[in-house]
């Protein structure tokens, strides 16, 4: 009996070898397969092998897109919402005789645009900006207050505070009114503020949801596949979209404790359909509900904005690398002038490379970042790699405080790309985000005007400066580099 005993006991090492040669083998098949980057491959396969168990369950948690598979077959495309708006398209052609000869460069961008999106340039449209929430946030209540048959909103984060108070009042009265409306928060950013304003939203009657509310949702700044888009449609003709979230810290006029500028717009015409279509696909992953006709497409009217304009949506599932590949091709085609508001600047080597062309090639690249970063790492991974766009001319402005959270980028005072999107892997590979490509000069003008003041405060970094940091900045620093694609 006792040999029955030792047999198994016998073997327990060399089945736990073959167990974990197995996992191994599996693991890092499945990184050289489906890795994008041969670098994140080798990284990847190196971890495994080397830390056979701890490897494995890292790559296991963070190394592979559950979103792309989980997305696939549930998430459809924003083109089939909106095919009833091909008359207002505006085809190349179109755009190339409406712009001025010193810009007809920049249908080369709408041609990308095309290609990438599926989706149709749109002429008719306006696009107003509004700067931090003291113009936002009355523009947005008034708006939903004026709504008659449906009002959606999809936000990273929607505190519970005074800003957030504002909201539910402006909600419940349109309840009251019958209004539809359909509230889409990611389950990150709602926890921004305990408790969260989700309960308060569905007792007044507003059906709600969390975006990917079943994995690790406690509160980190630092947690993937997020939707960090910003969409506001009421009645299916006015959007919002842009940097803006709900929360206090955007009234500059109340001097907040923490106090951060943004830049959101206000958008009308056609292409409001396609910020519709988007946040539609997003509402039916989550919740299975399919939000269709009049109430929420209506039938589009004669619109006269000058704005032609097209939405980008960006995410780690169909869309993946959308809005790399629009900042890359904004930066090819520029001639004059290149201007990049960004909190967040964390640029990969293929727009690294693209910023530094541009500087080369004679266009002036001018890069405003926030002087004081609300995120320390991602200020610090930042610094590590600034010496790359500045050896080749490129310009770094830090601006004074407060924070600034606008995302912005504008090229020859003509293509504007705004939206959601940072310069950074979070917002470009990791989280769901949406971008409006844009062509108008007074548009470029105004954000021109804005750029253009905060530039007058900054400070401009130097190469030397950089180079020139203490040897325990730069190891800090380039420690914090080593964790860029999750920052």
């Amino acid at each position: 009996m006792r040999f029955l005993f030792d047999v198994p006991q016998s073997f327990w090492p060399l089945l736990t070898g073959l167990v974990t040669l197995a996992v191994t083998l599996v693991a890092s098949g499945h990184a050289i397969l489906y890795k994008r980057d041969s670098r994140a491959a080798v990284a990847w396969v190196g971890l495994i092998w080397l830390a056979p168990i701890i490897g494995t369950i890292l790559y296991v948690l963070l190394g592979i897109n559950r979103m792309r598979r989980r997305v696939a077959g549930l998430r459809g495309d924003e083109s089939a919402h909106v095919a009833a708006l091909d008359e207002f398209s505006c085809s190349v052609s179109e755009l190339k005789a409406v712009l001025k000869r010193d810009h007809r460069h920049l249908v080369e961008m709408a041609q990308l645009g095309s290609s990438l999106t599926r989706l149709n340039l749109m002429r008719g449209n306006s696009v107003e900006p509004l700067f931090d929430g003291d113009q936002a946030y009355p523009a947005m209540i008034e708006a939903i207050d004026r709504a008659e048959r449906s009002v959606s909103l999809a936000v990273y984060i929607f505190e519970n505070d005074s800003v957030g108070v504002l909201f539910l009042g402006a909600f419940a009265r349109a309840v009251k009114r019958g209004v539809e409306i359909r509230v889409l928060v990611d389950a990150v950013g709602v926890r921004y503020s305990m408790p969260p304003v989700t309960g308060r939203l569905r007792r007044i009657g507003v059906r709600t949801a969390l975006f990917m509310s079943g994995v690790l949702t406690w509160r980190t700044p630092y947690l993937n596949l997020r939707n960090h888009r910003k969409i506001l449609v009421v009645d299916g003709a006015l959007g919002f979209t842009g940097g803006i979230n709900i929360r206090a810290c955007h009234l500059l006029a109340e001097q907040p404790a923490h106090p951060t500028r943004d830049t959101h717009f206000r958008v009308t015409g056609p292409v409001v359909q396609q910020l519709q279509a988007t946040f539609v696909e997003d509402w039916h992953f989550t919740t299975g509900e399919r939000l269709s006709g009049e109430k929420w497409f209506p039938a589009v009217q004669q619109w006269n904005g000058s704005v032609p304009a097209r939405v980008i949506p960006d995410g780690p599932d169909q869309d993946m690398d959308k809005m790399s590949m629009a900042f890359q091709g904004a930066l090819a085609v520029a001639q004059h002038s290149v201007r990049i508001v960004t909190p967040y600047f964390l640029p990969d080597r293929s727009l690294i490379a693209a910023l530094n062309t541009c500087a080369l090639r004679g266009v002036t690249v001018d890069i405003v970042l926030p002087q004081r970063n609300n995120l320390k790492l991602v200020a610090w991974a930042s610094m590590a790699q600034m010496w790359q766009v500045l050896e080749w001319g490129c310009n770094v402005w830090l601006s004074a405080p407060p924070f600034d959270h606008s995302k912005v980028m504008v090229v020859d005072n003509m293509l504007c790309l705004i939206g959601s999107s940072n310069w950074d892997p979070r917002s470009l590979r990791l989280n769901f985000e949406l971008g409006v490509e844009c062509y108008s000069e007074e548009l470029a003008s105004r954000l021109e005007q804005r750029i253009e003041q905060q530039m007058v405060g900054a400070h401009q970094l130097t190469l030397e400066e950089a180079d020139g940091r203490p040897l325990s900045i730069k190891l800090r620093d380039g420690i914090a580099r080593l964790a860029a694609p999750y920052l």
